[in-house]
């Protein structure tokens, strides 16, 4: 029987609650691999997952049989045509709306304030998704409304990560949150938080939108959770925090 690692593994660190370890590993091999590193050798996947080469090698043998992985000719791997069959069926039944919709739910429900999925459009930014606060008093922003890009929390992150000059732009990108009280409208503040795609890609902007008089700063917390979920949900990765 292989030898079991006296330290854990990045993935039995983050097993999944009632799964199966194997699968968590070899799901850890292929999470492994990204954009800037598409081919990796064995000791690099090794130390990427924490566990031992000979574990790995073994992961390595079945997810090459499944075509999830191709050893190269060099022997290091890259990911194999099994994932490009994968993705082919994913995107065809890919719907935004559905990913979306329920993390705005899960913060509505968390905080009691409006939340909403934002992308820019042009010179201004289109609300694309939106779930409206229970509370009588709220925002009346409307799904398909469009707004500016240079005024609310929303736009000035979608300004921010798309290259925007300036110190209000440069300290969104180094804290990866926009919260601001009155900035489009007097009576109105919100929080935002931006949510990116495969390959880094900007894909919008999620905010949380309340009563000037209810704002609590400390909903940037929950905003950047929900922004980073739905980010690994749509297949992405959060950047670094920019230092500027």
């Amino acid at each position: 029987m292989p030898r079991k690692s006296a330290t854990p593994s990045l993935a039995d660190r983050n097993a999944a609650e009632g799964g199966v370890a194997a699968v968590d590993r070899a799901l850890s091999v292929l999470n492994a691999f990204s954009a800037s590193t598409p081919v990796l050798g064995l000791a690099e996947i090794a130390s990427l997952t924490e566990m031992h080469k000979s574990t790995v090698l073994r992961l390595l043998a079945s997810l090459e049989h499944a075509y999830l992985v191709h050893r190269q000719a060099d022997g290091r791997y890259a990911l194999g045509a099994g994932i490009a069959r994968l993705h082919q069926i994913y995107a065809a039944s890919f719907s935004l709306e559905s990913v979306v919709m329920p993390a705005l739910r899960e913060l509505v429900a968390q905080t009691r304030e409006s939340a909403a999925f934002h992308v820019r459009q042009g010179d201004r930014r289109l609300c694309l998704h939106r779930v409206d606060s229970p509370r009588p008093v709220r925002d009346h922003i409307r799904a398909g409304d469009l707004l500016p890009l240079n005024r609310g929390a929303g736009g000035r992150v979608l300004t921010a990560f798309s290259g925007a000059p300036g110190p209000v732009y440069a300290r969104i990108r180094r804290e990866q949150v926009a919260v601001l009280v009155g900035d489009r409208i007097p009576e109105i503040a919100g929080v935002a938080a931006p949510v990116f795609g495969p390959g880094g890609e900007l894909m919008g902007a999620l905010t949380l939108t309340m009563p000037a008089d209810r704002f609590d700063a400390h909903y940037d917390k929950p905003v950047m959770r929900a922004a980073r979920k739905l980010t690994a949900m749509l297949g992405g990765e959060y950047p670094a925090a920019m230092k500027e």
